[in-house]
């Protein structure tokens, strides 16, 4: 819907974000190292109340470390070894895994809310509480967003980040079409009334049989308590600890005289996909473009890594020296990405049943994985280390992410804290001298890069690999416009 000019908001940011979770955080942050003008708006007044454990995978831990906030963050946190994290079957994380960051870290989510936004505000984002988005209007100039209590406010451009009930996506229109909840799931922090050895030996009898169920210690006599919920309930509504009783009763014989919860919730095994992340100036991002069962613990994951490949491109078309592709680019990257997750999900979620064969497919698969490529198959595909972008025909390395390799300076990742592209130069003959403003040149950056010049995103992925300029050129047209004058 498009308002007249006389009725506009004056354009008071650059962009304003629905939604100050991890994912809006993070594009906040992003768009703040290129000083863009952004606002946050978080319909909640104050954090949640119950504390949460999300998993950080391998290239979550990739983007934190390249934006010089891994160490602040893994401070909060507990490492482990990223192995059993498909479909919760049992194996050892493969050998050699192409990262400096091999590891799981468990951290609270509140905890990851509030070090992203306080990052996010330490660059210069506004972030408001208590402000839900009720309405929005866009037209060719900018986006006008109308808030529950009526005030108007006025960006070039919105994006959703506001969970899988988005308010931004049902306004836009956008189609989410997937399967609805079949089975939920009760998931919960709570004191337990028994020996650790009795808890132990009900995990060790039931491990094979009820895949949808564990207690693990969470501190003295505190223990996470996942089991399946007796029917699809409303999510919103928080279970009570009678509900655990009975489930853990039926699962596992006995409630193991559970008391004392910290919080309780329930989460379902809805699979939905947005048909579109992006719709003129408004964008979707994270939970509001895509939501699945958490098995695997990608959502937080996926969330996050869209909002650095948002970030950059977003910010460039801002600062007017985008490409006029370089936008939808982001729809282009990320939807795929996405769809290959919500399939995993739906077939870990099948190996969790306990018919006789998906039973059956589990004991395969369980002995495939002693395998070390599928095992590693698996993983690389759980920690999305094995993205690659379709950036056309090249060398292998094209569109993939670059690790963090050494270079003379220390580590790559500690040179692109900054969200700007980078070119290693090994030739000595290259240049970006014209995009000098958005691309940093590294030159003789390391023995160990086999390649004579690579091309890096802000986002750590591979844009170009060679050594003839001409050929640069235009990949840094692609990806970062035209020179400067």
């Amino acid at each position: 819907m498009v308002s007249p000019k006389a009725d506009r908001a004056p354009l008071s940011f650059d962009v304003i974000i629905a939604g100050c979770g991890p994912t809006g955080a993070m594009l906040a942050a992003e768009l703040r190292l290129h000083d863009v003008r952004v606002l946050v708006l978080e319909k909640d007044t104050e954090p949640v109340s119950f504390v949460r454990i999300v998993g950080l995978h391998i290239r979550s831990l990739e983007l934190l470390a390249m934006r010089g906030l891994l160490e602040r963050v893994a401070a909060h946190g507990r490492k482990r070894p990223a192995g059993g994290l498909f479909a919760g079957i049992h194996k050892p994380a493969p050998a050699g895994l192409d990262s400096a960051y091999n590891y799981l870290l468990g951290i609270p989510q509140p905890v990851v809310n509030r070090l992203l936004e306080e990052h996010a505000v330490a660059l210069g984002a506004q972030v408001r509480h208590g402000c839900a988005v009720a309405g929005l209007e866009q037209d060719d100039e900018g986006v006008t967003v109308e808030l529950a209590g009526g005030e108007r406010l006025r960006s070039r451009y919105l994006v959703g980040c506001d969970g899988g009930r988005s308010t931004v996506r049902k306004l836009l229109g956008v189609g989410f079409p997937g399967e609805p909840a079949r089975a939920d799931t009760l998931m919960g922090e709570m004191e337990v009334g028994v020996p650790p050895e009795e808890v132990a030996a009900a995990m060790g009898r039931l491990r094979d049989t009820a895949h949808r169920f564990w207690l693990r210690p969470f501190g003295e006599k505190v223990y996470s308590v996942v089991v399946p919920a007796a029917e699809v309930g409303d999510r919103a509504v928080p279970p009570a600890l009678d509900d655990f009783r009975r489930q853990l009763r039926a699962v596992a014989g006995t409630d193991f005289g559970v008391h004392s919860p910290r919080w309780m919730s329930r989460f379902g095994d809805a699979t939905r996909l947005a048909e579109h992340y992006r719709v003129g100036r408004v964008l979707l991002a994270g939970d509001a473009a895509h939501i699945h069962p958490p098995t695997g613990g990608q959502g937080l994951n996926l969330g996050v890594q869209d909002a650095f490949n948002l970030g950059w491109k977003l910010a460039g078309q801002i600062r007017g020296w985008a490409p006029e592709t370089l936008l939808d680019t982001y729809h282009a990257e990320r939807h795929p990405v996405a769809a290959d997750v919500l399939d995993n999900t739906r077939a870990q979620m099948e190996l969790y049943s306990a018919e006789p064969g998906a039973r059956a497919v589990r004991r395969l698969l369980t002995e495939l994985m002693d395998f070390d490529e599928v095992n590693r198959h698996l993983t690389e595909k759980i920690t999305a280390i094995s993205v690659r972008y379709d950036f056309g025909e090249g060398h292998d390395l094209l569109g993939r992410r670059l690790p963090d390799v050494e270079v003379r300076q220390g580590r790559l990742y500690d040179l692109l804290h900054q969200g700007r592209g980078l070119l290693l130069d090994r030739t000595g003959r290259l240049s970006a001298d014209g995009w000098a403003d958005r691309v940093d040149l590294l030159a003789d950056p390391t023995a160990g890069l086999d390649v004579p010049g690579v091309l890096v995103r802000p986002d750590g992925y591979v844009a170009w690999v060679g050594d003839d300029q001409r050929d640069l050129d235009g990949r840094l047209r692609q990806w970062f416009g035209e020179p400067a004058s």
